[in-house]
């Protein structure tokens, strides 16, 4: 099944929001509704494409046949861009400027290959493409003649180590379909990001994604062991144990690349026994700086859950850390912060776990609010991407940013962030609400997940657009990264390349010219192009 064209997800889960939040939305933002429908897939015109029939036959040859080099309008209205609001935004108004020439599906590694060098002969820039989840441009290149490099076919597990505990997925395999392959063999990977139910392994890889459930599990970074990546160049083959002090790790340069040095095609992981027992429960905390320092707590010293988050106060009084409850009532938006904890494991470690970190969460002045708003958050956890849809829809603008710093530094980055987003869209005509919830924690550090929703205004990507710009200089002067699990793309590449510095800048273009001389892959993607 693909996911809807011009939103997220399946179109059977879309629901229009409740009049309690459109209500809301109009009172304290001055959000009215949209009057022109979006257009229908079949509405859709795209401009023909312009790619040369012998490269386009060159490419079926090496992608197996014909039948996997799709160049019809819907195919390609499906691969242009991520799912950003931006995205969204353009797509629904009739810009596809970053459409595809094709859509190409190779079914093997050396298929992958042979796709890489023809469009490298043939002067077509390839963009991997997994979920197509990105929300910062990862899958809009700096060149109008592009290939999308779709890894759907590659699909499978390839070997399951139960000794090791390690698996080798190959990277078209979406969240759901890696978990129900390694369930059924008793493991778990534990990689639960929002975007779990579209996203690819591959994908998870090529962006450090991390999961809901990474306080237990882990980063997906920290998970791979191994890499194997084609390049116009040949291939790179990574992970011959779980550590090694044989030079630096090329792995860690493969991860994060964002396919723009080469294209994932398997990715060796350590997984985990499936779990006996999940609970995940609800805790009050007056303030977002008390119960940062809850999970602080936890997180340097333990027992750390296998969940961990934290809802500021304005994220709890709307509801959206519980999103299946937004306009439910009463009930839902008790003063204070909620914070989120989840244990995953044996009955007996679990119940161990729970016992002593409610007694770290009462010390720092939390109360329990039992199963009820844990199990709210577990029913929810994928459903934020349909309510920005439905938020959209409702004439609403609702966007995503995140960021992460060492725990002496958050609050001054939270502060920074979100006044940086409220200063420029208030100026802009269109004040906005800002939410925040810690999301990932570390013994060092934190995430920040900030989300704002405000009235479009008249041109709603140029109303967005400086504000973004703020907030990312804001990311940058208080001490953040200006990306913890989103990815650089094309929306914090210019960021990126001052946080990186510009000798570390240098050594990745030599990365990058050595895989990929011709500049096919992703162009200006992670990096500017030259």
């Amino acid at each position: 099944m693909d996911m809807l064209w011009n939103g997220w997800g399946d179109p059977a889960k879309a629901a229009p929001l409740p009049e309690t939040v459109t209500g809301l939305l109009r009172d304290l933002l001055g959000v009215t509704p949209r009057t022109t429908p979006a257009p229908a897939l079949a509405d859709v015109r795209p401009p023909a494409p312009t790619a040369a029939p012998a490269a386009l036959r060159a490419l079926a040859r090496a992608a197996g046949g014909e039948e996997h080099v799709r160049t019809d309008a819907e195919t390609r209205v499906r691969h242009t861009r991520g799912k950003s609001t931006p995205d969204l935004l353009r797509v629904r108004a009739g810009d596809l400027s970053d459409i595809p020439q094709a859509v190409v599906l190779p079914g093997s590694h050396d298929e992958v290959l042979a796709v890489l060098r023809t469009c490298a002969a043939h002067g077509l820039a390839v963009v991997p493409f997994g979920g197509g989840t990105s929300v910062v441009g990862g899958l809009a290149p700096q060149r109008s003649a592009f290939v999308a490099l779709d890894l759907r076919r590659l699909n499978r597990l390839l070997d399951l180590d139960p000794v090791s505990r390690t698996a080798v997925l190959q990277p078209g395999l979406r969240g759901p379909e890696a978990e129900a392959l390694l369930a059924g063999q008793g493991f778990t990977l534990g990689h639960f990001p929002q975007s779990f139910e579209w996203a690819t392994i591959g994908g998870f890889a090529a962006a450090r994604s991390s999961g809901q459930a990474s306080a237990g599990y882990g980063r997906f970074d920290e998970m791979v062991l191994g890499l194997t990546l084609a390049t116009p160049e040949g291939t790179i083959e990574t992970g011959r144990a779980p550590r090694s002090a044989a030079g630096p790790d090329l792995r860690q340069l493969i991860l994060g690349s964002e396919g723009a040095f080469g294209v994932i095609t398997s990715v060796t992981v350590r997984i985990r026994p499936l779990p006996q027992t999940r609970v995940y429960e609800g805790w009050r905390f007056r303030s977002f700086q008390e119960g940062a320092t809850a999970l602080r707590r936890l997180a340097q010293d333990g027992p750390r859950p296998t969940v961990l988050r934290l809802s500021d106060e304005t994220e709890t009084l709307i509801g959206l850390a519980q999103p299946d409850a937004i306009g439910a009532g009463p009930g839902h938006s008790d003063a204070g912060c909620l914070a989120i904890t989840g244990y995953e494991g044996t009955a007996e470690d679990t119940a161990w776990r729970r016992e002593r970190a409610a007694a770290v969460l009462t010390d720092c002045g939390g109360t329990p609010a039992g199963t009820e708003p844990g199990d709210r958050w577990a029913h929810g956890r994928y459903s934020a991407p349909y309510l920005r849809d439905a938020l959209l829809d409702a004439g609403a603008f609702a966007e995503t940013l995140e960021t992460a710093a060492f725990w002496s530094r958050i609050p001054g980055l939270y502060t920074a962030v979100r006044t940086a987003l409220t200063d420029t869209l208030t100026q802009a005509g269109t004040p906005p609400l800002v939410m925040c919830h810690i999301s990932h924690v570390y013994e060092n550090g934190a995430s920040l997940y900030f989300t704002v929703v405000s009235a479009q205004g008249e041109d709603p990507v140029a109303h967005w657009t400086p504000a973004k710009h703020a907030a990312n200089e804001a990311v940058l002067a208080a001490g953040g990264t200006i990306s913890h699990h989103h990815g650089v793309g094309t929306d914090h590449r210019d960021w990126y390349v001052r946080e990186a510095g510009p000798l570390g800048v240098s050594a990745l273009r030599a990365v990058k010219h050595r895989l990929d001389p011709d500049g096919v892959l992703n162009p200006g993607v992670l990096l500017p192009t030259d």
